[in-house]
């Protein structure tokens, strides 16, 4: 009897029509939104700029994530069936609606940043660290419900607890407890947005130029990183590495915020001007 454990199974489908998954993407999007909108207000920046960064984050988030899942993840599958990549269906054997299944937050990285270059020098008119360090805030946040989404979809599980201590996944059919990865990761992002929604209204962090952007990428990452330690491989063929993708993907990451946080700190700076 495992008296600590939670038998996991909620439904995918709120009343039946809209996917959860889907839904907690639509909350972080929603709730980022509202952030930006009363930081922008606090620094005298137009609101109508808003919704090009809303749209330009948006197509970013889901297309980088898409492709980061295909090339870091799964490319001997989607090089056998590359009509899947970009389109939320199977062909084969059979025609059927899918979504989008696999999305990597490494990838999503990747498309926002390079999403957010061209906001900051085509619309905004301000350096592209001004924006990362914004947006990063709400970033974090939306890391927290993307990961709850992994969680209702029983996806992306953690490795067996060995113990009454776990979840025990009824969508997975099995009887043992395994790690609840994706709420630790959860609970990890939320706790980095709590840091860095304290340092931008509390304290002079947004006067240094990256230091909200390297605390967001050393902290994020380093939470993915320790997190994988408890996750089952993603990849067959890699489970008997020293460190796991996500892990090999995300020191690169860890060191650049490090880097953007010893530059800020070291660099006398002047608040930009908002106006």
């Amino acid at each position: 009897m495992n008296v600590l454990a939670i038998t996991w199974d909620p439904p995918i489908y709120l009343f039946g029509l809209v996917r959860l998954y889907s839904l907690m993407f639509v909350i972080s999007f929603v709730l980022g939104y509202q952030i930006m909108k009363h930081i922008f207000k606090h620094e005298n920046i137009k609101i109508e700029v808003l919704d090009k960064l809303l749209m330009y984050v948006v197509f970013a988030t889901i297309l980088g994530a898409r492709l980061g899942h295909v090339f870091f993840y799964d490319w001997a599958y989607f090089s056998q069936h590359p009509e899947e990549i970009l389109l939320p269906f199977k062909f084969r054997p059979e025609f059927r609606f899918t979504g989008f299944a696999g999305l990597a937050s490494h990838g999503a990285a990747i498309g926002i940043i390079a999403s957010l270059w061209y906001f900051s020098k085509k619309v905004l008119k301000k350096p592209l660290l001004y924006i990362l360090d914004r947006v990063g805030i709400t970033v974090a946040l939306a890391g927290l419900f993307i990961r709850m989404g992994n969680l209702i979809n029983s996806e992306i599980i953690g490795k067996p607890t060995g113990t009454d201590y776990g979840f025990v996944y009824v969508k997975l059919q099995e009887d043992f407890a395994r790690h609840p990865t994706q709420l630790y990761e959860g609970l990890g992002y939320l706790a980095v947005f709590a840091l860095l929604f304290y340092m931008y209204w509390k304290t002079k962090a947004a006067e240094k130029t990256g230091l909200l952007f390297g605390t967001f990428f050393a902290l994020l990452w380093s939470v993915r990183f320790v997190v994988e330690f408890f996750k089952e491989a993603q990849v067959e063929n890699r489970s008997e590495w020293a460190l796991n993708t996500g892990q090999w993907l995300s020191i690169p990451l860890i060191l650049v915020g490090v880097y953007f946080i010893i530059n800020a700190i070291n660099r006398k700076d002047k608040r930009p001007n908002l106006n």
